[in-house]
């Protein structure tokens, strides 16, 4: 990219260009020439969406001819790719990419190598701004980032020029009035009704060639305080009952606001010739680039947080601080987003907030985290979400079912008015249940403990009289942290969990990170794993990292001073890792009493069987236990070598496949011979039907998420095990038997609960 003073010249005489007074194609052509210039480039080409196709309009470097000849559509060619995906290419050699399409016409073929990015306007991609190179090379992030910006400005200046079809290239299918469903991943539990109102409206940045540098810093200046006032006055009023999980997040956001890196990228922009909120427009581009094609949730984290902050910043700077938490939510709402940042929901009236679609989103967002502990519905990965609703439409929000109604018929709102009575029913309920034990009708009794992860998920040991934590996940904490979490914080998130749980016993995983839950403090710098769940990550990154587990266990042995600590090592495949994490513990235990430090009075031991390999040598691990826990989720794909993320798998992936429970029999069977307590903790023992099969194995511990725990423990008091527990023996030595029929169908005639 030029120098901030060449950058400054070009974005001035491209303005200049398209102001003269001259015909648009003799200055599309001065604008191919200027870009060629500044960037060093053989080639620089500029394609304009006309009728519907991307139309080659002018170019410096490949035949003339071609101009208004060669044309692509949305998808077609590397130029169409661009437009269909909104988002930059970068190739050393163009025609490996699979969408490579050579065109005769243009003389392109000496050429090697190609970056392009698109011209947005309006969220729509009007074109494609491209430069091509004789010699094979990869272009850099600078020079990505320079097309970026003249993209940008290009993007207005063409239109206001009326160099493209503006309404073709806005053109969208008329609204949508009919009743439609919008399928959606369940985030957060829960059903909702309201209007859908628009988290925010999209500022158009109009203004993108600077006239004063000093007035544009000043400007930027006066928003960065606004913005982190704001941020500051919006962490201190965040209603939450004491301290929780929402204090790193927000603590990790407050720090991108006031991080002077990002600042001083923006005021760069401004001195190359931008506006300011175009400069933070250009940055804001620049790191959707560098993110947005992440698999580290961490990594997308941090995009949706920046993101979220250069949003709220254009809006202070443009003088449209507008968004519907302002304005102020009026009746019962269902908020609409394409994602949504953490602070900007703390901004909602919650006697309103009836539920939240986005369009992203995910389990471990720090947004979901946050409408988690706020009890807000939340459904995300809404595809078109903010095309199929329009604001003001009446819309139903339901989690559970992963589906949000838009316009809904009046079956379909009845039918929802039904089915959130039938569950605030089932609540009560299973509310009546609560102080009974999980005991079935011929004695057997169940334990139930619940899953938990987060502060806000403590609440439900009480409201299910869960008999205790049977899986604490500690890595939430460690994946919403821009830092490795401080030693005080984790004692007290420890501490906190302890307390709530009482007398009743709390298990605690130690961090599960790595693979797919990457986070950049551990700076582990190998290529992008094929399988990250069978990756690096778990106790394998742990004891390879022993410092990690050696501050964890710190923290645990301290929260747990004067109690016994309930500890498990998670993906053991050798019982030589379980040793080595275990005195890695034991370490530290040592340390503290030497120091005199208030630790643990007791650890318990366990190990978490995910691997099958496991299995074959527990005789050798047994014997050094305290306890075993089955993570069916992962056991269960690694078995049946079926991804459980892969739909076209769906039917593959069965946890009453003989195959599977005669596994779990094998593991059951020889953990009651060693007289140590075995339990599972995936997401197989929260589902009736599926625990009921456990139970016929032998389980008698479940740990299970804290809304299962109603519905499981109504099965149990309706069942008799000792009858079932022989027919699944018949059913598993017996080839070709369907157990999950089989079972279904003894079931009704037990009478036992499963709904």
């Amino acid at each position: 990219m030029p120098a901030a003073g060449g950058a400054r010249e070009l974005l001035r005489r491209l303005h200049d260009v398209m102001a003269a007074r001259q015909s648009t194609q003799s200055k599309l052509d001065q604008v191919t020439v200027l870009i060629a210039g500044a960037l060093e480039s053989e080639v620089a080409s500029i394609y304009l969406l006309r009728d519907g196709m991307l139309e080659l309009s002018a170019t410096r470097g490949l035949k003339q001819q071609a101009v208004h000849v060669t044309r692509l559509a949305f998808g077609q060619g590397l130029v169409g790719t661009i437009a269909e995906t909104r988002s930059p290419l970068n190739l050393a050699e163009a025609s490996t990419h699979p969408r490579f399409a050579y065109r005769p016409e243009t003389g392109e073929e000496r050429f090697h190598s190609f970056a392009g990015v698109p011209i947005i306007r309006r969220e729509q991609c009007v074109g494609v701004l491209a430069v091509q190179h004789v010699q094979p090379r990869d272009y850099d992030d600078v020079e990505i980032e320079a097309l970026q910006t003249v993209a940008m400005v290009l993007a207005e200046l063409i239109a206001a020029a009326g160099l493209v079809d503006t309404e073709a290239s806005s053109a969208r299918p008329p609204r949508e009035t009919s009743p439609a469903r919008l399928p959606g991943l369940k985030l957060v539990d829960g059903m909702g009704r309201g209007v859908a109102v628009f988290h925010e409206p999209r500022i158009v940045i109009t203004n993108t060639v600077a006239d004063d540098a000093d007035v544009e810093r000043a400007r930027l200046k006066s928003a960065f305080a606004r913005m982190r006032e704001e941020i500051d006055q919006m962490v201190s009023r965040a209603d939450f009952a004491g301290p929780g999980d929402h204090d790193d997040i927000l603590e990790t956001y407050k720090m991108f606001a006031f991080d002077e890196g990002w600042a001083r990228r923006i005021h760069d922009g401004i001195d190359g010739g931008l506006t300011a909120e175009a400069a933070i427009e250009a940055v804001a581009q620049a790191q959707r680039i560098k993110l947005g094609s992440a698999s580290d949730p961490y990594l997308r984290e941090r995009m949706h947080d920046l993101e979220d902050l250069s949003n709220r910043l254009i809006r202070i700077v443009s003088g449209q601080s507008g968004t519907a938490a302002k304005l102020g939510l009026t009746q019962d709402s269902v908020l609409i987003a394409r994602n949504l940042g953490p602070a900007e929901l703390l901004e909602y009236d919650r006697r309103y907030l009836k539920g939240i679609a986005l369009e992203d989103g995910s389990l471990t967002a720090h947004v979901t985290i946050l409408a988690r502990a706020m009890g807000v519905p939340l459904l995300g990965r809404v595809k078109d979400l903010r095309m199929a609703v329009a604001e003001g439409d009446p819309v139903l929000l339901d989690a559970t079912a992963g589906a949000l109604f838009v316009r809904p018929a009046q079956a379909v709102l009845v039918s929802f008015e039904e089915r959130t009575a039938l569950r605030l029913a089932k609540q009560a309920e299973f509310e009546k249940l609560k102080d009974l034990p999980a005991e079935s009708l011929d004695g057997v009794r169940i334990k139930l403990m619940m899953n938990a992860g987060l502060r806000s998920d403590l609440p439900a040991l009480d409201m299910t009289n869960a008999d205790g934590i049977g899986l604490f996940r500690t890595e939430f904490q460690f994946l919403v942290s821009a830092t490795l979490p401080r030693k005080g914080r984790q004692v007290a998130l420890y501490r906190d969990v302890l307390q709530a749980a009482g007398d009743r016993t709390v298990i605690f995983r130690t961090v599960d990170i790595g693979g797919d839950k990457a986070v950049p403090y551990m700076d582990e710098r190998g290529e992008r794993e094929e399988n990250p769940a069978m990756g690096w990550r778990a106790l394998r990154l742990a004891l390879a990292r022993s410092g990690l587990l050696a501050a964890q266990a710190r923290a645990l042995l301290e929260a747990a001073a004067g109690r016994t600590l309930h500890l498990m090592f998670p993906m053991v495949a050798e019982p030589w890792e379980y040793a080595e994490a275990r005195a890695i513990v034991e370490d530290r235990r040592a340390r503290l009493a030497a120091a005199g430090i208030p630790h643990a009075a007791d650890v318990r031991y366990g190990a978490m069987l995910e691997v099958p390999a496991l299995a074959m040598v527990l005789d050798e691990l047994l014997p050094k236990l305290d306890f075993l826990s089955v993570g069916t989720n992962d056991l269960t794909q690694f078995l049946l070598a079926a991804d459980r993320g892969n739909p076209r798998l769906a039917d593959r992936y069965d946890w009453l496949s003989r195959s599977v429970l005669k596994f779990l029999k094998l593991v059951v069977d020889q953990a009651a011979a060693a007289d140590v307590p075995v339990s599972i903790c995936g997401e197989m023992g929260g589902r009736p039907l599926e625990a009921l099969a456990l139970m016929a194995i032998g389980v008698e511990r479940l740990s299970i998420t804290p809304a299962a725990v109603g519905p499981v423990k109504a099965m149990v008091r309706t069942a008799q095990l000792k009858p079932l527990r022989a027919a699944m023996a018949d059913w598993l030595a017996t080839p070709g038997v369907d157990v999950r029929r089989e079972l279904s169908a003894m079931a009704a005639a037990q009478g036992i609960r499963l709904d």
